[in-house]
């Protein structure tokens, strides 16, 4: 099973004219098929509440820091800070997630597939039974 994990991507540039991260092709565990960015998030609520059958996720934080609770199928809790552009965290499928945004955060998320609904995990319930009955 994959873990999640934080990817480090190259930044390039300096003080003087700012910075720039790249992501693309071999720096990358999968093909970019979707982006989308969550903000003004209150940092009294914790979002995400949910897992995918076969998507698979890189998050950025764009501004500000986000802290990742990410399940594994194998029930075990990892929790991630994300608290600089050029730090990325690999969600694969069947990991259940909760996020909790600083103030002011913006997420930025890299999406392995399309939007379907038929991917999400919604029920927490639900998703610890998937998990306890298969081997993924």
């Amino acid at each position: 099973m994959t873990q999640p994990h934080i990817l480090s991507l190259p930044d390039i540039g300096s003080e003087d004219i700012g910075r720039l991260v790249v992501a693309e092709g071999a720096n990358l565990p999968f093909a970019i098929k979707r982006a989308y960015w969550t903000f003004d998030v209150p940092s009294d609520k914790i979002r995400g509440h949910h897992a995918h059958y076969e998507l698979q996720q890189l998050i950025i934080a764009l501004h500000g820091t986000l802290e990742m609770t990410v399940e594994t199928p194998d029930r075990v809790r990892h929790t991630f800070l994300l608290d600089h552009p050029s730090k990325v965290l690999y969600i694969p499928r069947m990991c259940w997630r909760e996020i909790k945004f600083g103030h002011g955060a913006v997420l930025l998320c890299l999406a392995s597939m399309e939007y379907e609904e038929a991917d999400y995990i919604r029920s927490y319930y639900e998703y610890v039974k998937l998990v306890e009955n298969t081997t993924v």
